[in-house]
């Protein structure tokens, strides 16, 4: 299946960051990233999305949340809102990360109707799937994939969402997906979603997320189906992910 859609580069932080490491990264990135190219998001822990808002002004560097609750206020000590992402300047929102359904129990369900509520507040959800290495032993990497997709399917539209899938295995292991295996994934994916709905299937942006870095990179963007990356920590060195969007563009 070819396709038009434009590549785009996320950079999840995770629990990383202060305001001076935040000011010198963002600084380096706007200093070395191409003018043009894959699109770029960044998302920081959710203290310093204003600071980071504020660093990114005037840059084509989009802002992103790791999280955001499926409500939008009230007695929900602890959780932010998509309304209140959105006013601090957020355009898109990680929904469903592996680290929130193993470490924080969130459930396919619970990710289905977070990824509706960030729509809802005109957030675009990067919603996160992907097997354990159990799972893929076990030959079962499609089943549990369509099961994390199976609550999205028919709740939220399927065109205004990024997907990202990120094998468990291969996050933060140094373990990564080879392009052939990447691509089989994103495969599926598109042709699960082309079965409910073919014109959001052929402009779905999917990601692969596992390990990603400037050496691989460029064979993982090569796949028609790998549309750009969520990278982890690679994000955090301003010349890594520079060069990993650079291997977007080309």
């Amino acid at each position: 299946m070819t396709s038009s859609r434009r590549k785009l580069v996320a950079g999840n932080w995770k629990m990383n960051g202060t305001f001076a490491a935040n000011g010198e990264l963002v600084a380096a990135l706007l200093a070395q990233l191409p003018r043009d190219g894959a699109s770029v998001l960044v998302c920081p822990p959710a203290p310093y999305l204003q600071q980071v808002a504020g660093l990114l002004t005037g840059s084509r560097i989009a802002l992103g949340a790791q999280n955001v609750s499926e409500f939008d206020s009230g007695a929900y000590t602890g959780e932010w809102s998509a309304p209140m992402l959105r006013e601090i300047g957020c355009s898109h929102a990680i929904v469903g990360h592996s680290e929130r359904r193993t470490l924080f129990g969130e459930t396919s369900e619970r990710v289905a109707a977070k990824t509706e509520a960030a729509l809802k507040a005109g957030l675009i959800p990067v919603v996160c799937v992907g097997e354990t290495w159990p799972e893929r032993s076990a030959g079962a990497t499609e089943a549990v994939v369509a099961g994390q997709l199976g609550p999205l399917m028919g709740r939220v539209n399927m065109a205004g969402i990024v997907i990202a899938y990120e094998p468990v295995w291969a996050i933060g292991t140094g373990k990564t997906a080879t392009p052939a295996e990447a691509q089989a994934v994103h495969d599926f994916i598109r042709r699960k979603v082309g079965a409910v709905d073919a014109a959001a299937a052929a402009g779905l942006t999917i990601l692969y997320g596992g390990s990603v870095n400037a050496g691989n990179a460029a064979a993982l963007f090569s796949c028609p189906d790998i549309d750009g990356a969520l990278v982890g920590g690679a994000s955090l060195k301003a010349q890594d992910f520079a060069a990993i969007v650079r291997a977007a563009a080309t």
